[in-house]
C-alpha cells in the first residue's frame, strides 16, 4: 500500500490563481460602486436645467453639469479630431474646437459632435464672428494608456485635454471640456452632437460573479485532484 505525495506545486499554483481570481472579483465590486456613483451623478445632472457657463465652476468636480454658452465663430472654427465609436458601433471622429465664450475669462474646448468614417467632408474653416449658442455637458479628460496609439496629424485617440488644447493653441484652459448637446452646424446633418450615451450599462456585478464563479470552479477541481492523488493506491 502506498500513498502519493501531497501536490505542493499544484497547491501553490492553485493558491496564486485563486488569489488573482478573487482579487479580480473584488476589483469588479469596487468598480460597480464607482460606476453607480457616476451614473447617479449623470442622472442628477441631466434632470437639472442648464446654467450659463459663467455660473458653473469649470473643474472636474462639476463634470456632467449642463451649461449654456455663446461661442463666436464656432461653426467654422479650426478643429482637431478624436477617434470614437458611437453607440451603434459605427467608427468615426469627434470634432473638437476651441471656444472663447462671451462673458467668460478663459477659453474652453467644445466637442462639436460625431462624424462617421463614411463621411469624408468636414465643415469649412474660415474666420467668423457669428455667435453660436450651445447647450452642452462638462466632461473631464482622460490620460493615455500604455496601448493608446500616438497622436498623428491632429488625430487623437483619447480625451487628453492638455494635449488637445495645446494642439488648438489655447493659452489657458480649464481641466474640463464641453460635449455639445445642440448643433454648432445645423445646416450640416453629418455632424451629430452626442454628449452622453442614453443608456450607460453597469455590468460589474455580472463580471464579479464570473470571477468568483471561476474561483469556485478552481477550488472544486483542485479538491478533486488532491483527493485522487492522495488516496491510498
Amino acid at each position: 500500500m502506498t500513498t502519493r505525495r501531497f501536490p505542493i506545486g499544484l497547491t501553490i499554483a492553485t493558491a496564486i490563481s485563486l488569489a488573482i481570481l478573487c482579487g479580480l472579483g473584488v476589483w469588479q465590486l469596487k468598480r460597480m460602486a464607482w460606476k453607480s456613483g457616476v451614473l447617479a451623478s449623470i442622472a442628477s445632472a441631466q434632470t437639472q436645467p442648464p446654467r450659463p457657463i459663467t455660473q458653473v465652476p469649470l473643474t472636474p468636480a462639476y463634470r456632467f453639469r449642463r451649461v449654456t454658452l455663446d461661442c463666436p465663430g464656432l461653426a467654422s472654427a479650426p478643429f482637431i479630431e478624436l477617434y470614437a465609436i458611437n453607440t451603434d458601433g459605427v467608427a468615426g471622429h469627434r470634432l473638437v474646437s476651441l471656444c472663447s465664450p462671451v462673458g467668460a475669462r478663459t477659453d474652453i474646448m467644445v466637442d462639436r459632435g460625431f462624424v462617421a468614417d463614411t463621411v469624408s467632408a468636414r465643415p469649412a474653416v474660415t474666420p467668423s464672428a457669428t455667435v453660436v449658442h450651445l447647450t452642452g455637458v462638462l466632461r473631464e479628460g482622460e490620460q493615455p494608456g500604455a496601448f493608446t496609439p500616438p497622436t498623428q496629424h491632429n488625430l487623437f485617440y483619447v480625451r487628453d485635454i492638455d494635449q488637445m488644447a495645446l494642439a488648438l493653441g489655447a493659452r489657458r484652459h480649464p481641466d474640463v471640456m464641453i460635449l455639445a448637446e445642440t448643433s454648432s452646424n445645423p445646416e450640416w446633418a453629418a455632424l451629430v452632437p452626442t454628449p452622453l450615451p442614453p443608456d450607460i450599462p453597469n455590468r460589474h456585478l455580472e463580471y464579479a460573479l464570473t470571477w468568483f464563479g471561476l474561483a469556485g470552479a478552481l477550488v472544486a477541481v483542485y479538491a478533486a485532484l488532491v483527493r485522487r492523488r492522495t488516496k491510498v493506491a
